[in-house]
């Protein structure tokens, strides 16, 4: 089977979608199917065109055996609505243009969250008539207006009228979340074609280590209970509140046994930087986003995990896919998300919750897993334990078992 997969994000890429994408796609091919992925110059999220490649119009490298096409899009940094939909925008067009050089397909997969990509893959289905899967990474527009970038009115109207024509129109939806699943149904969509894959971990790079030496001597983390967030800083995130939750902490007796640090770039980290500025906090580290083969790396330098996101019951529906690095890596998790991941790390016992937006809560559950060593013992037991169960390779063989249970469709 020949399968064509559209995605704006693909690495030397570091997000989540980079990261699902391409490692599903290489075990697709060491399955024995054929694989071609078209996607953008690597640029997220500074809108930087990462070294040693173009913006050009076309170019094409192979990837673990995938056929990687790289188009051209109008880039820009992850910031600012209007400039981030020209650049989807930009992708739908090229991207749907450069399919159409590709001979043979089979089966066209798009992928979400932004709808444009699954758009050009909706196009390009009927132009080859060949199945079309809609692969939902997140709700959109609902996670667009949840942070205030957007507000209800014709734009969102025609955005969800799109979304629901797509799903509608394709032979098979793939969703992260089984609340994304059930949210679906409600709105109508045939439950029978509608599939959960979550995200998953490559436990086989994502494994409990030893911290780096070198880098906590560097960083000044020697002796010192290390909390971290890893990923994006975007406008859906709330990372005021980690901050708040550091400012906090330091106030208190023992308070300079921690540190807390940030890696990752994204639209709110300046903003983030000044904050700490203001508030003199000496214990907290910023650092930007490091190359894929160094990012294990940085996880070891962790106590614990922090995942955090801003308040809101559109946010109830997803599962952070940085929450199944943690269980790999072997790292307790204070989890500051409620509905289907906080059910998850209950389940499994791999963490803490706490109240999204309180950082006085965020300093209690740091405080008990600092001063708990049984308790930090048991969940980092329960994180290795439990990282099998989200294995990326064999989430990958299984949506590949649906992808091949669309054929007969043709």
């Amino acid at each position: 089977m020949h399968i064509l997969f559209l995605s704006d994000n693909f690495p030397p890429e570091v997000n989540a979608p980079a990261s699902r994408t391409f490692e599903h796609c290489r075990e697709w091919v060491k399955a024995g199917h054929k694989v071609t992925v078209i996607t953008c110059v690597p640029n997220f999220p500074k809108g930087v065109v990462y070294p040693g490649y173009r913006n050009k119009l076309w170019q094409s490298e192979t990837m673990d055996g995938i056929r990687v096409i790289r188009v051209w899009s109008y880039i820009t940094a992850n910031q600012g609505f209007g400039k981030r939909i020209l650049d989807y925008q930009s992708y739908m067009v090229t991207a749907t243009l450069a399919s159409l050089a590709v001979w043979k397909v089979d089966l066209i997969i798009g992928t979400s969250p932004q709808f444009f990509t699954v758009c050009s893959a909706y196009v390009v289905s009927l132009l080859k008539q060949i199945p079309f899967v809609f692969e939902l990474r997140d709700l959109w527009p609902e996670s667009i207006q949840a942070v205030g970038a957007m507000e209800d009115g014709l734009g969102v109207r025609s955005l969800k009228k799109l979304a629901l024509f797509l799903y509608r129109k394709a032979a098979m939806i793939v969703t992260v979340t089984h609340s994304f699943r059930s949210i679906l149904v409600g709105w109508g969509i045939d439950p029978n074609k509608i599939k959960v894959i979550t995200n998953g971990v490559d436990i086989s790079h994502f494994q409990c280590q030893p911290k780096n030496a070198d880098l906590l001597k560097s960083l000044g983390l020697e002796g010192r209970f290390v909390a971290g967030y890893i990923g994006t800083h975007g406008m859906a995130h709330g990372l005021e509140t980690i901050l708040q939750a550091a400012d906090l902490v330091r106030r208190q007796p023992g308070g300079d046994a921690f540190c807390f640090i940030f890696i990752g770039d994204g639209a709110r980290k300046h903003e983030l930087q000044q904050k700490a500025a203001q508030l003199g906090l000496e214990n907290v580290i910023f650092i930007g986003s490091v190359p894929k083969e160094q990012v294990v790396d940085y996880w070891s330098l962790l106590d614990v995990s922090i995942i955090h996101l801003k308040k809101s019951t559109v946010f109830t529906t997803v599962i952070p896919s940085k929450l199944f690095e943690c269980v790999g890596m072997g790292i307790p998790v204070l989890l500051g998300v409620a509905g289907e991941s906080a059910e998850i790390v209950e389940r499994e016992g791999v963490g803490l919750l706490f109240e999204p937006e309180d950082a006085r809560q965020l300093c209690e559950r740091l405080g008990e897993l600092q001063s708990d060593q049984a308790l930090y013992g048991r969940l980092r037991t329960a994180c290795l334990k439990s990282a099998i169960h989200y294995d990326r390779a064999h989430l990958a063989l299984r949506m590949l078992a649906e992808l091949e249970a669309t054929m007969p469709q043709r």
